[in-house]
C-alpha cells in the first residue's frame, strides 16, 4: 500500500466523524499548549532570577556576619556584630585582585514626606557602593566621600520610593532638594537612582541610600556593619579573592578554626548557580504538571481508536479477505493515531506560544519560549500518538478475517 493511499485513507477515516476527531485533537491541543506555556513561564523565571543577580553587581563577593550565640541559644545567620569598617579597609588594602569594597549597614525604617509614608530599606554606604553594585544615577548626585566625612544628612532614593512618597507624575527635578524623615530624622534628597527593575522587599528600586557614617551615628548607633560587598577584577579571580578574604578575616578576628568563623562569604557565581538550579527544578515541575494533561489526551486517542476499530471491524475483515496483511492494517490505524497527535501538536504549539506571549504582554509575568521546548512538546505529542495508538492498531491487525466479516 502506497503512502499516498494510506494518507488518503487516514483523511477519510478521520473526517468520517469530525466531531469525535476534533474532541480527541482538543485533548492534545490543551496538553501541548499547557506544556509550552508552563515551560515558558519557568524559563522566564530562570532568566529573570539570573538577570536580577547579575544586576546587583559584577564579580561580587559578599561578606556577612555570622550567627550570634547567647548561652546555648544560637541566633540566625547575620545576627552577630563581627564586621567593622576596619575589616573593610583591610580587604581593600591587603587582598589582591580587588576592584572596590563597599561597607554597608542596612535595615528597614518608616519614611515620611509631606504627609505620605513608606517602609523602605535604608542603606548606609560609601561612594564605592555605586561601583560595586553597578548603580547609576538618574538625577542629582550620589553619596560622596565628603558626605561621609561630615556625616551629612543627605539621601539618594530609588524610583519606587520617589513614586510612593511624591507620586508618579512628579518630575525628578521637583523631588531633588525635598526633605524626607527617616526614623523621625530629616534628610535632604540629593539624587534619584535609575530603575533596576524587580519588586517586593528585594527590589533595588525600593531603597534609600545615606552616608555610612550618618547611618552609624543616627540610626544603628554602633560601629558594626551589616555586610561588606567586594568586587573582584574578573570572574576568574573570584575564588582566589574569596579565599584571601576568608583567611584575612580569620586572622584579624583571631579565629584558628574556619568552622568557628564569625562571618560567612558568598560568591556571586555560587548564588547564581544555586538560583539557576532552583529555577530549573521549578521549570521541570511546571512541565511535569502540564505533561499530565498530555497523558490524558493520549488516553482520549486510545479510546477513540478502539472505538474506530470496533466500528470498522467488518471493513478490516473485508480488507484482509482481499489480501491486506497484518502490517497494512496496523500501519493504517497507527498512522491515524499519529495524525491526530500531529494536528493537535501543531495547533497546541501555536496556542501555547500565544498564551506565553499574552502572559508576558498583558500580565507582569516574564516568559520565554525556546525552540527546544517547542521541539520537545511536539516530539512528546508524536510519541504519545505512537504509544497510545499501538494497542488499538495491534488489536485491529490481529482480528480474524472470518470473525471480522461476521461481526454485527
Amino acid at each position: 500500500m502506497k503512502i499516498v493511499d494510506i494518507l488518503e485513507e487516514t483523511y477519510f477515516a478521520l473526517s468520517a466523524n469530525k466531531a469525535r476527531s476534533i474532541l480527541t485533537i482538543l485533548g492534545i491541543v490543551i496538553g501541548i499548549s499547557s506544556v509550552i506555556a508552563m515551560l515558558s513561564i519557568g524559563q522566564g523565571a530562570q532568566n529573570s532570577i539570573t538577570s536580577n543577580i547579575e544586576s546587583i553587581g559584577s564579580n561580587l563577593i559578599t561578606v556577612y556576619p555570622g550567627s550570634q550565640k547567647s548561652g546555648m541559644v544560637r541566633s540566625a545567620m547575620g545576627s552577630a556584630k563581627s564586621l567593622t569598617l576596619s575589616d573593610s579597609d583591610a580587604i581593600i588594602n591587603e587582598v589582591s585582585y580587588v576592584k572596590a569594597v563597599s561597607p554597608e549597614i542596612f535595615s528597614r525604617y518608616q519614611v515620611t514626606a509631606k504627609g505620605t509614608n513608606t517602609n523602605s530599606q535604608i542603606y548606609g554606604i560609601t561612594s564605592a557602593y555605586a561601583t560595586v553594585k553597578n548603580l547609576e544615577i538618574a538625577s542629582g548626585d550620589f553619596i560622596t566621600d565628603s558626605n561621609n566625612e561630615n556625616s551629612s544628612k543627605v539621601a539618594v532614593i530609588g524610583p519606587t520610593v520617589r513614586d510612593d512618597l511624591f507620586g508618579e507624575d512628579v518630575a525628578d527635578s521637583d523631588v531633588i532638594g525635598q526633605t524626607i524623615k527617616i526614623n523621625k530624622i530629616s534628610f535632604q534628597i540629593i539624587g534619584i537612582t535609575k530603575s533596576k527593575g524587580g519588586s517586593g522587599f528585594g527590589s533595588q528600586d525600593d531603597m534609600i541610600f545615606i552616608p555610612l557614617s550618618t547611618s552609624q551615628r543616627f540610626l544603628s548607633k554602633d560601629e558594626y556593619l551589616s555586610s561588606i560587598s567586594v568586587s573582584a577584577y574578573d570572574a576568574d579571580s573570584l575564588t582566589s579573592v574569596q579565599e584571601q578574604i576568608t583567611q584575612l578575616l580569620l586572622t584579624r578576628h583571631n579565629i584558628s578554626d574556619p568552622n568557628l568563623a564569625d562571618f560567612r562569604t558568598l560568591n556571586q557565581a555560587d548564588i547564581a548557580e544555586t538560583a539557576s538550579s532552583v529555577a530549573k527544578t521549578f521549570t521541570m515541575l511546571l512541565g511535569s504538571v502540564a505533561g499530565i494533561s498530555l497523558i490524558v489526551g493520549g488516553i482520549g486517542i486510545m479510546n477513540m481508536m478502539l472505538t474506530n476499530v470496533t466500528e470498522r471491524t467488518r471493513e478490516i475483515g473485508l480488507r484482509k479477505s482481499i489480501g491486506a496483511k497484518r502490517k497494512d492494517i496496523s500501519n493504517q490505524f497507527l498512522i491515524e493515531a499519529i495524525a491526530l497527535t500531529i494536528i493537535g501538536g501543531l495547533i497546541g504549539i501555536v496556542l501555547g506560544f500565544g498564551i506565553s506571549w499574552g502572559l508576558s504582554y498583558f500580565g507582569s509575568i516574564t516568559t520565554k519560549t525556546t525552540l527546544l521546548s517547542i521541539l520537545l512538546a511536539f516530539g512528546v505529542s508524536t510519541a504519545i500518538g505512537v504509544i497510545f495508538g499501538y494497542y488499538p492498531a495491534s488489536r485491529a491487525a490481529k482480528l480474524n478475517p472470518i470473525d471480522a466479516l461476521r461481526y454485527e
